[in-house]
């Protein structure tokens, strides 16, 4: 009896890290057709008033901040080349991606990558929005976020209240904040080294994953000499068995954190941004960098500050719990012209100030979608601020 119970046991256990073995390819973004199922931004950062403008397809390719290069990878720029003038609201061209495919219940998705953008004022994301309620009424899930000089990353959910991180959750990580409703999130940083910054670059990249099931949903990571043989020898037809890799990073038991009542349907995102509610914070920003992030990096040459400021991905695979059905594709989203019209958002004034002053802890993990304010006109009061606090420093 006391062997059958201890069995039974053992086997609940294990069951808490997934509900399936196996998981079956589902899409794969790689090599020359990377970027064909992505929708290209087309607008300024108007979610979390970084110092860009995000370009439209047809700009992105003729300005070479997208390409695949002779390994066969996929490049995504910051541009380097313009000098840009002082003014009270600059934009610097960048990329921000959304998957045309969507993901939910029964999803693995694992991006390989070589590079990860880095430097102060530097904000790249890679991360999940869900779809057809105003923000985070679907839920969004940080997989890859970290800003200026950070060496390692941060894993958070944003959602509805009533979510929150089971403390008996089970991971290597190290928890942040547990009430995924907050601003910035219910966080967990990675304590494994190499995961952000110049280390994940010098130790050759690496390799995140998202599992979410009906257990919970479940974030890795492996550095380069770290990735599972299971992993590595993979190709793009090979099933995934996540039960092998052991502990996540981050993981967010269903016992807590229900998927099907907090999340929707989401889509990937990829994006590089500067300054804004996050980096450009200035104690987030003097945690790591010297100086003012928009006096001294949105302003200025491209180059040499943001030549690290690109993704270089081998592949970007998604794959469906064995036994699901998958979902249909999202419809193509137009590319939109690049404007710098007044943005409406998804939430209130009062959330932006909340947002903005979440935003001044370096273990944030910034909201996406923040106000009904101007973008311009708060865009252009930070920037104005910023110009007034290297001028008094001057006197």
């Amino acid at each position: 009896m006391k062997h059958w119970c201890w069995s039974l046991l053992s086997t609940l256990l294990l069951s808490l890290y997934s509900v399936s073995a196996v998981f079956l390819p589902l899409h794969q973004y790689e090599g020359q057709t990377f970027f064909d199922t992505w929708d290209f931004y087309g607008n300024v950062d108007n979610t979390t008033w970084g110092n860009v403008t995000f370009l439209d397809r047809a700009d992105a390719k003729s300005k070479q901040l997208v390409y695949i290069n002779d390994a066969g990878n996929a490049v995504i720029k910051l541009d380097t080349t313009a000098d840009i003038a002082q003014a009270p609201v600059v934009h610097r061209d960048s990329i921000r991606l959304t998957s045309r495919d969507t993901y939910g219940m029964g999803s693995l998705i694992i991006i390989d990558a070589l590079h990860i953008p880095y430097g102060c004022s530097v904000w790249p994301s890679f991360w999940t929005l869900g779809m057809g309620k105003t923000w985070p009424g679907a839920g969004e899930i940080d997989i890859i976020e970290a800003i200026n000089l950070m060496d390692h990353n941060q894993i958070a959910l944003h959602t509805t209240p009533g979510c929150v991180q089971a403390p008996t959750a089970r991971q290597s990580g190290a928890t942040r904040n547990e009430d995924c409703s907050t601003d910035q999130g219910c966080i967990v940083a990675e304590v494994k080294p190499n995961s952000f910054g110049a280390g994940f670059s010098q130790a050759g990249g690496g390799v995140y994953a998202l599992q979410i099931d009906a257990t919970g949903i479940y974030v890795w990571f492996f550095s380069r000499p770290d990735v599972p043989a299971s992993l590595s020898a993979a190709n793009k037809d090979t099933p995934i068995d996540t039960t092998v890799w052991g502990l996540p990073t981050a993981a967010y038991p269903s016992t807590t954190c229900d998927f099907d009542t907090y999340f929707g349907q989401q889509q990937l995102i990829l994006l590089t941004t500067l300054c804004g509610i996050w980096a450009g914070e200035p104690h987030n920003y003097a945690q790591t960098c010297p100086g003012n992030c928009v006096a001294d990096y949105a302003f200025g040459p491209g180059s040499p500050r943001f030549d690290n400021a690109f993704w270089e991905i081998k592949y970007v695979r998604a794959y469906i719990e064995e036994g699901r059905t998958p979902p249909p594709p999202a419809p193509p989203a137009p590319d939109l012209p690049v404007t710098t019209t007044s943005t409406t958002m998804e939430a209130t004034s009062t959330s932006a100030q909340q947002a903005a002053a979440s935003a001044s802890s370096s273990s944030s993990s910034a909201p996406k979608k923040i106000s009904l304010v101007g973008w311009e006109y708060i865009a252009g009061l930070v920037a104005l601020g910023s110009l007034l606090s290297v001028h008094l420093m001057t006197l």
